[in-house]
């Protein structure tokens, strides 16, 4: 029997042999982490984009459940619990469906990590609900884009952005209350963290007594370091003691000339100009 050869270019012409070709996807996907409270929250979703087409109210219909994006569901995931709508959020993994409206829109945490798009949400699995309004932007987003704003110790909010549309969605930690058990435990140690101190009984538990007698000790341990002579100025200032608060501004200046930093310069020479 005769051996039947056939050429490798045929194979190719006739679809016989494919290569494999990679594309970059319709809708990409993003992962976004962001440090927050003691822990940090971390989000996965699908950026689909607009391509001309009207989105909110046809592409997006309202009033009907979206998996806030494209492809599998958008995912939350908390390494600390935080707070929604009054609600304590465990730690944990979460899916985020939302159901727009003109003027509203409803943000769903559900349990169902594994759903494809909205394919096998169940209400019994929510989490949380809560409504949030509406903004109108000036300028349109192409691409649907979330990302965390507004960030403080204990808050931030979640922005959900497209076309001309864009929720905030709250999110609230309460790890006042931790710290500060863990800050009295701290000073009581042979190494006492008093710049740690300070600088959490003025800027979260807006206790000025404590901050000042910390940031004291604080400088009695390390004279050159301007940047704490700044804060216990500002602390001074905010107590009603102007000469104190002066002085200390001064010292601080002093030193940050020394070390030829610009921006405690700056701040040292601003602070003095409103006292």
């Amino acid at each position: 029997m005769k051996k039947i050869i056939v050429p490798i270019a045929f194979l190719f012409c006739t679809g016989l042999a494919e290569a494999q070709v990679k594309m970059p996807a319709p809708s990409s996907t993003q992962t976004i982490k962001q440090d927050f409270a003691l822990g940090a929250i971390e989000l996965t979703y699908s950026r689909p984009s607009a391509k001309g087409r009207k989105v909110y109210g046809d592409l997006v219909p309202f009033n009907t459940i979206w998996r806030t994006g494209a492809n599998s569901a958008t995912l939350l995931k908390f390494t600390d619990a935080v707070e929604m709508n009054g609600k304590k959020i465990d730690t944990g993994s979460y899916a985020l469906y939302t159901i727009p409206g003109d003027d509203t829109w409803e943000i769903i945490l559900n349990k169902g990590t594994t759903n494809w798009g909205t394919t096998g949400y169940a209400e019994s699995a929510d989490v949380v609900r809560m409504k949030v309004p509406s903004e109108k932007m000036k300028m349109p987003l192409e691409t649907f884009t979330m990302q965390f704003a507004n960030i403080t110790p204990e808050s931030c909010d979640l922005q959900i952005m497209w076309e001309k549309t864009m929720v905030s969605v709250p999110i609230k930690s309460n790890v006042k209350e931790r710290i500060r058990m863990q800050m009295e435990t701290a000073l009581m140690g042979e190494k006492k963290p008093y710049w740690q101190a300070a600088q959490f009984y003025y800027d979260m538990d807006k206790n000025n007594a404590k901050a000042l007698e910390n940031v004291t000790k604080a400088v009695g341990e390390n004279p050159k370091a301007y940047y704490m002579w700044l804060l216990k100025a500002r602390i001074e200032k905010d107590m009603g003691d102007k000469t104190a608060a002066m002085a200390s501004s001064a010292r601080s200046l002093e030193l940050a000339r020394d070390a030829k930093n610009d921006d405690y310069i700056k701040m040292n020479m601003e602070l003095q100009k409103k006292m």
